[in-house]
């Protein structure tokens, strides 16, 4: 028996990411080898198609398959962000992968997959469902990370991030189980009601506990967050914007699901968990950022340290919190894929120039690419009229407004800490002479876009941010 047509219009994304994802696979064994770039621009189309189906769905909000999806205003913020980050990604991977000679189908239609459980995450109201989304976008980038497959250090890469995601996924799975046990449900509505009723016991608290430490790893939350460096290294740098913007946006996105919708009730409990874990995230991507040289670790070091910015948002447990979350994912979703891509481009053939040095005078020989460059970490620092700051701003305002005062001011130290290992590699393009032993390639069409649609992005969310957090709280509102 077929499903109601509501429920594939609500499930309209992910059906468009996979049917797109399947027919990659099946036409890339007739392409040429010269011309596996066209199914790059085939799974673009796919991207498009499915931002276009966000319009069905959004026409037909609700829940699907018995209460076990839903598409609302707060899943369809999540899914813009998601596909967005990885059309973009997309046409910006052509020129590198290209270069490194691994210009193939399978590619295009694994980051199609991903994105689909991406979707799946944001949309889920029960916990296996979120458990399944989960699995499809994790499996799809283990294999993105090792995508090198003859360079030692992106296979370590891949091993090490299978390992560690398997170990997330088993803690996750046992604290859905403890769930199960503690409530008789895994449906997020069902969970809340027996905690009003009953209260939470040790078996609940155990069970969210494991639920926190999975979803944390894939946040890159501390004390998760261990693997992030060398993963984000030893990936093709195309996949480390990928992995830095989208799992971390649907993570959270389920997370707050989970959390505020399944234990709103227990926020007394899980709110000091997500206060320590700020401050942890907060001060390790900082404090360790300061001492890289290389360009990549840095920005993944960072990556760590804006996770912690957004867990302030998280612990206000508040509407306009919620919110603040989902404005930060959408900017800093801009300014780190523009980041990453821009690193890819200078990085060359074999990423051989990674290295702060290596930037040395970009401003004088390329200015497009370092005003970018210097853009994306300036709204990362927070400089006003970028996103990172009205991101950054709304965050610790929501956290004010509930009176977490110590966790604002500890974030806003981290903030000026920053502001060195940001600043340094700015210094590095514009005051230090430039390097006469290379130059970055010329950049081509798809990258230009890229950096264009991404910086433009960035500005937008720094001048007029009005229109997005309008969004963002009717997204928040949906949620309860």
């Amino acid at each position: 028996m077929f499903p109601p047509l509501q429920d594939l219009y609500r499930i309209a994304p992910e059906l468009v990411l996979c049917a797109f994802g399947m027919l990659v696979m099946l036409i890339d064994p007739f392409v040429a080898a010269g011309r596996k770039r066209s199914m790059g621009w085939l799974a673009l189309a796919g991207t498009l198609v499915a931002l276009a189906s966000l319009r069905w769905a959004a026409m037909n909000q609700g829940s699907a398959y018995s209460g076990l999806f839903r598409m609302d205003m707060f899943s369809l913020f999540v899914h813009a962000i998601v596909i967005g980050v990885s059309a973009l990604a997309i046409l910006g991977s052509f020129d590198y992968l290209d270069r490194e000679n691994i210009q193939r189908g399978e590619y295009y239609a694994l980051i199609l997959f991903a994105t689909a459980g991406m979707g799946i995450l944001a949309g889920a109201t029960e916990l296996i469902t979120a458990f399944v989304g989960l699995e499809m976008s994790s499996i799809s980038t283990y294999i993105l990370v090792g995508f090198r497959r003859t360079v030692l250090k992106s296979n370590e890469a891949s091993l090490k991030y299978f390992l560690l995601g398997s170990f997330a996924t088993a803690f996750f799975l046992y604290g859905i189980a403890l769930t199960y046990g503690a409530t008789r449900s895994t449906r997020f509505d069902v969970i809340n009601q027996a905690i009003a009723s009953h209260g939470t016991g040790p078996l609940l608290i155990l069970g969210l506990g494991l639920i926190f430490v999975g979803l944390g790893f894939k946040v890159v939350a501390a004390p998760f967050q261990i693997y992030t460096p060398d993963v984000y290294e030893g990936a093709p740098t195309p996949v480390t914007a990928i992995l830095a913007c989208g799992p971390k946006a649907a993570a959270f996105a389920v997370m707050l699901r989970i959390f505020y919708s399944a234990f709103g009730n227990a926020s007394h409990i899980w709110f000091w968990a997500i206060w320590v874990s700020a401050v942890l995230t907060m001060c390790i991507g900082n404090f360790a950022a300061l001492v890289q040289t290389n360009v990549k670790r840095l920005l993944a070091y960072s990556s760590i340290a804006h996770a912690g910015y957004i867990l302030v948002a998280f612990a206000a447990a508040s509407e306009i919190g919620v919110a603040a979350v989902l404005f930060y994912l959408a900017a800093y979703a801009a300014m780190t894929l523009g980041a990453f891509l821009i690193v890819a481009h200078v990085g060359g053939t074999h990423e051989r120039r990674l290295n702060i040095e290596d930037y040395a005078g970009l401003g004088t020989r390329h200015p497009w690419i370092a005003s970018c460059f210097a853009l994306f970490l300036f709204s990362l620092l927070g400089l006003p009229a970028t996103g990172g700051f009205v991101a950054k701003l709304y965050a610790f305002q929501s956290a004010l407004d509930q009176r977490i005062v110590w966790l604002v001011v500890i974030a806003a130290v981290n903030s000026v800490i920053g502001a060195y290992y940001y600043l340094k590699v700015v210094v590095a393009m514009y005051f230090h002479e430039p390097s006469k032993e290379w130059a970055p390639t010329p950049m081509h069409a798809p990258m230009f876009i890229v950096l264009l649609i991404t910086a433009a992005a960035t500005i937008y969310f720094g001048l007029l941010p009005n229109r997005v957090m309008e969004l963002a709280i009717a997204s928040a509102r949906s949620l309860r």
